[in-house]
């Protein structure tokens, strides 16, 4: 277990929930012996984690959190993370980690790129009903909204208590990083560019993402059909649920927990659907499925280390 800053601290004094498990103190990653490591994550900032990973031995399992492999094309990531890809000959096989779309390609990679939280939640909905012809391109609209764990775990200015408490904010309005990443796996479904309007929000809440995407329907298309789809695509598994009836997801539902909520409801406007998905945005949208894509590169029970339930209340 690595760090920059604490590297030398007990695990326990950084995390003290983790104070009871017998745990390695924190090394610096160039104090770090891999010759006994079958497999890395990288959890590292945008930017940093294509000089490490280029380092590392050849034969390890490689699982990376961060942004700096999700985009196929190096000069889009240049034009959204304002500077040039370190590592292109790693990006060409860097495999996308949506594990439920693309399990086949994650089971036989070496890198897997983890998604975003946003593009998890927006994705696991709207990729099979593109896919299947069911919803129109254009005029997709995805109104976001996460937890303030969302934004990391360093100290800034705006995620102070004053700053978040009893309020709801919007940022990145037109520029946030994870568009390009959505309308990446949207437009691989489509085989087709797909341009989104996209608005997340910082919500006063710890953890939770719920993403509410307002689609038009293909012509002769109903609710039914896109409810009847999404049914049948995740029928068999283990941790994307679609809800029955009427039932709203909620954030609370699946709290700590690796399950990605959704269901759709017919909009008021003829022609067009909303779709809801909540996931926790650390469980689901970052270390969870992390573990998920891992277990598939390592051969092993794809839930292993995944099945505890959401915490309610």
């Amino acid at each position: 277990m690595t760090a920059d800053r604490k590297a030398g601290e007990q695990f326990g004094s950084v995390f003290p929930h983790l104070i009871t498990q017998d745990l390695p103190n924190l090394v610096a990653i160039k104090d770090a012996d891999f010759s006994d490591v079958d497999a890395v994550f990288c959890c590292l900032p945008h930017g940093t984690t294509q000089e490490i990973i280029k380092g590392l031995p050849q034969q390890l399992k490689i699982v990376d959190l961060s942004a700096d492999f999700r985009l196929r094309n190096i000069n889009e990531y240049a034009e959204w993370y304002g500077h040039a890809h370190r590592a292109p000959e790693l990006q060409e096989e860097a495999v996308y980690g949506l594990t439920e779309v693309l399990r086949d390609e994650i089971r036989n990679a070496r890198l897997v790129a983890n998604p975003g939280c946003y593009p998890t939640s927006i994705q696991l909905p709207l990729v099979p009903l593109i896919k299947a012809k069911l919803i129109k391109l254009s005029n997709i609209i995805i109104d976001a909204k996460s937890g303030v764990t969302g934004a990391g775990r360093g100290a800034k200015e705006a995620n102070l208590y004053t700053e978040i408490a009893e309020g709801i904010h919007a940022y990145g309005i037109k520029g946030h990083r994870h568009v390009p990443e959505v309308e990446q796996g949207l437009s691989e479904a489509a085989e087709s560019k797909v341009t989104i309007s996209f608005t997340p929000n910082l919500i006063c809440m710890k953890r939770g993402m719920q993403s509410t995407m307002f689609v038009e329907m293909a012509p002769g298309v109903t609710v039914s059909d896109l409810y009847q789809h999404l049914k049948s695509t995740y029928e068999g598994e283990e941790f994307v649920k679609l809800l029955n009836g009427s039932n709203v997801p909620h954030t609370r539902h699946v709290v700590g927990s690796n399950y990605c909520f959704m269901n759709v409801f017919e909009d008021r406007i003829p022609g067009r659907a909303i779709i809801i998905s909540v996931i926790d945005n650390l469980v689901k949208g970052a270390s969870g499925q992390a573990v998920q894509n891992l277990n598939l590169m390592m051969g092993l029970p794809e839930n292993m280390g995944l099945q505890y339930q959401p915490l309610f209340p």
